[in-house]
């Protein structure tokens, strides 16, 4: 997905193989390092994309209900703009911090490299809680904030995008406190708005539906048919759901959701189309499990370590760690959330021949759709829902297949075959641009 909703805040730390705390920087930069040890990258190249190329940090006042002033940061990291526009997700959260920001804003530039879209990588947010604000706070605040960044920013820029703890309203805000400020009406700013102000039919499921896409061309790979997999789906928010309905439409037996109080269990399957999506109904899972005395409730962590055929970890991130690797009995592991496996976890997985589609491929349809919402946006064209999944289809279809060449040929792991086509695309594009003297 563009926007990492659930992708971890930056005290829910990772862990390095010395058991020290790693922050999402210092993760991004180690996984740069692994991709491009598989390619002949230039020096030059390697330590560019270790720094982002800027990072914005604002002060933010906001006027509260009762009348006082409060004042927030606000940050935008802009990692690389290469291949085109900086585009990435805005997020509301108290754990927003620089260095977070700066490694999310690299993932986004791998991820929009991997799918060859026109786009770098960027991050931003405020460091705030945006259940402690009220509506009119919130609209007060976003507005300010597109004030305070509106300078570097634009279709042609840096396209924001909704991310945790923000949404199409707060889209629909930056898109018009940015158009009246250049007097025009200027829908390419932000993508993931509301469709009738020039948001994409098809935007919210999109991550959810690549999702679904990948894990059936990783199946059909491994000689596997959907009608004979069960599959166990970690969080059963708008990337959950929308996966778990698919596959299930497709064949597949989902055994196993959970939300935030926890996980249910059926191994002969559940009617997920019945059960409303988080986003739709909040705990619906929980309620489902109350109203259903024949299913088998489960943690969270109990769910991990299912024995399925595919495991699809799409709540938060930091789940798949060294602590647990090992219990994990699934055939298959597709990235739901951004960054749910640890660098430690990695490794442990591919010791024990356990395929990992990485986040940067399998959850890219947010960030391809957002693509399609400002291609009709500058070109004022609308798209049908029909056509929006049919090239994202196609896309994801592409994309996959591009990255199993690289698997297939050099004997790498699904994570290091992404790592090697997005680099490869960036050091072409760098060589070819050369360096500003």
């Amino acid at each position: 997905m563009e926007s990492d909703q659930q992708s971890p805040p930056a005290k829910e730390q990772r862990r390095s193989s010395n058991g020290a705390a790693e922050s999402a920087l210092e993760t991004a930069r180690r996984q740069l390092s692994r991709g491009s040890s598989h390619l002949e990258l230039g020096d030059a190249v390697r330590e560019r994309l270790r720094h982002p190329t800027t990072v914005h940090e604002v002060t933010v006042p906001l006027e509260r209900d009762d009348g006082t002033v409060e004042m927030f940061t606000g940050y935008r990291a802009q990692h690389d703009s290469v291949r085109g526009p900086y585009k990435g997700g805005l997020r509301y959260h108290p754990d927003v911090t620089r260095d977070e920001c700066v490694g999310l804003s690299m993932w986004m530039t791998w991820k929009c490299a991997v799918m060859d879209l026109p786009f770098g990588g960027a991050k931003g947010g405020i460091v705030v809680d945006p259940k402690s604000l009220s509506e009119g706070e919130r609209e007060r605040l976003t507005r300010r904030f597109t004030q305070e960044i509106r300078d570097v920013i634009g279709p042609t820029r840096d396209i924001p995008a909704p991310d945790m703890g923000t949404d199409p309203q707060t889209m629909a805000w930056i898109m018009d406190a940015y158009s009246m400020q250049e007097g025009e009406t200027i829908p390419g700013v932000v993508t993931g708005k509301p469709p009738v102000i020039g948001g994409s039919h098809g935007r919210e499921e999109a991550p959810g539906r690549s999702v679904a896409i990948v894990t059936r061309e990783t199946c059909d790979y491994y000689d596997r048919p959907l009608s004979e997999t069960t599959v166990a789906v970690q969080g059963f928010g708008s990337v959950g759901a929308n996966a778990a309905r698919l596959l299930q439409e497709w064949g597949a037996t989902i055994v196993s959701i959970s939300d935030v109080n926890g996980a249910i269990y059926d191994a002969d399957g559940f009617d997920v189309g019945a059960i409303p999506g988080h986003d739709e109904e909040p705990e619906a899972v929980t309620r489902y499990a109350t109203e259903n005395s024949d299913v088998t409730r489960l943690s969270n962590e109990e769910l991990l370590a299912l024995d399925v055929d595919v495991l699809i970890p799409a709540a938060v991130g930091n789940v798949l760690t060294a602590d647990n690797a090992d219990d994990v009995r699934a055939d298959l592991v597709v990235e739901g959330a951004n960054g749910p496996t640890t660098f430690a976890a990695s490794a442990i997985f591919e010791e024990r021949e356990i395929p990992v589609i990485p986040d940067i491929l399998a959850n890219a349809g947010g960030v391809t759709v957002s693509y399609f919402e400002w291609l009709q946006d500058i070109n004022r064209r609308r798209w049908t829902l029909e056509e929006v999944t049919t090239e994202l289809e196609s896309e994801m279809v592409r994309a996959w297949n591009v990255v199993r060449e690289e698997v297939d040929r050099r004997d790498v792991t699904w994570r290091d075959g992404a790592y090697v086509v997005a680099l490869s695309r960036i050091d072409e594009a760098h060589e070819m641009r050369g360096l500003w003297p």
